[in-house]
């Protein structure tokens, strides 16, 4: 009897195609959790930008813009209220201490002027009236002090004589005593006359002295008025360039405002803004060297203003070189602001993959170039050149420099030639 031999692979015919149909599942599974792990993107090696991870001197310097202005400039300003006649001097002229610049109209202070000169002229006519007035009076005291001295001497001699002929019996005692009394009446009234004038010239010269006060302040007032006539000229208090004009002819100024501005150019600085990440780094005394084409400049900075606008606060330099000569008020130089000594620091290059990433991050290209792997970073200083690296690179490897921006959140870039 044969007994049938069933083949060794039959549990394989049964089952294989499950088997593989189970690896393939098992297969598609992994591929598709590799996948979301690593999110990939092209890019074409000419649209991207590659520099190297070095050692090197790390020079700590940032570099700015700075914008050339007057150390000290002095304000125009209208010390009377008028309306403006002529603008003499145009903006961007030198002028010298005492040039006008505008001439004003003020009737309102012509009319006061008038008045002035009205009243003085009044009051000095008064003050001449009364100084007439009183001469007549002292010499009319002087002249009756002659007929009063006059009188008493004549007295006096009818007097003596009287007494003497008394004695003798040749006259009565009546006509004595008439004599007596006449003389004694005649100098009482010339007592009288010398106190007068002593006291009426003490009242004339109080008099005079109190109208003569009064006239001197009436003539200073009157020249303080002529002087805010003058004043309609606004005129420049120092010399220098005329940086602003801000009167228009038929314009109405009050006392008070500033209608312009002049730069002494003897004296010059430089501002720049510097973004807020440098505040604590940045003080008075730090030195830099401005540079315009083919000029340098040593500057030094002197004053860090401590309010911080729109991510920025402003600084001034100045200037440390004697010769300014070509300086002009608004000219822009390139300023190299040094923060520290240069020291040994890893490098990469600036780019704009730090405006993508904040320098939190950047993609490090693999051996053979052709691929990039997003690696976590720090970065610290940075200068015109390059950013320090704290930690996150070695020297030697290499990173795209250029902006993310199109990468979105790939972990890895694949470069194609």
């Amino acid at each position: 009897m044969d007994i049938e031999i069933k083949p060794k692979n039959q549990f394989l015919k049964k089952y294989g195609w499950m088997i593989a149909a189970g690896v393939v599942l098992v297969a598609v599974l992994v591929y598709a959790v590799l996948s979301v792990g690593t999110t990939s993107a092209e890019a074409d090696i000419n649209s991207i930008i590659i520099g190297d991870v070095t050692r090197g001197s790390f020079n700590d310097n940032i570099r700015l813009t700075g914008k050339v202005e007057t150390g000290v400039s002095a304000q125009v300003s209208a010390l009377e209220t008028g309306v403006v006649e002529a603008r003499l001097i145009e903006e961007g002229a030198f002028v010298n201490a005492g040039d006008i610049i505008l001439t004003l109209r003020n009737p309102n202070l012509r009319q006061q002027i008038l008045d002035s000169e009205a009243q003085l002229a009044e009051k000095q006519n008064m003050l001449r009236d009364t100084e007439i007035a009183m001469e007549k009076d002292r010499l009319q005291i002087k002249q009756d002090l002659l007929v009063a001295r006059t009188d008493l001497n004549r007295k006096r001699r009818v007097a003596r004589q009287q007494e003497e002929l008394y004695k003798e019996k040749l006259t009565s005692r009546e006509e004595y005593l008439v004599a007596k009394e006449d003389c004694q009446l005649a100098e009482e009234n010339y007592q009288l006359l010398l106190s007068r004038e002593r006291q009426d010239s003490l009242y004339r010269g109080v008099q005079l002295d109190m109208m003569r006060e009064s006239l001197r302040n009436m003539q200073e007032n009157f020249m303080l008025v002529r002087q805010r006539a003058d004043n309609l000229n606004i005129r420049a208090s120092h010399s220098g360039q005329l940086g602003s004009l801000n009167a228009e002819l038929g314009q109405n100024i009050a006392a008070g405002t500033q209608v312009g501005q002049i730069n002494i150019l003897d004296n010059y600085k430089m501002t720049v803004s510097i973004d807020e990440h440098y505040i604590d780094r940045v003080s008075a005394g730090l030195k830099a060297v401005a540079a315009r084409q083919n000029q340098t400049i040593d500057l030094t900075l002197s004053k860090v203003y401590p309010e911080v606008t729109d991510g920025t606060f402003r600084a001034d330099f100045t200037i440390d070189d004697d010769s300014t000569g070509n300086l002009r008020v608004g000219q822009t130089y390139s300023i190299d602001l040094v923060l520290g000594e240069p020291t040994q620091a890893v490098m990469v290059p600036r780019g704009t993959f730090f405006q993508s990433t904040g320098g939190r991050s950047v993609y490090v290209l693999s051996p053979d170039g052709k691929s990039a792997t997003r690696r976590d970073v720090r970065l610290g200083r940075q200068n015109p050149q390059f950013y320090e690296v704290i930690d996150g690179l070695e020297p030697g490897e290499r990173i795209i420099t250029s902006s993310y921006q199109n990468f979105g959140d790939a972990q890895k870039i694949i470069i194609k030639n």
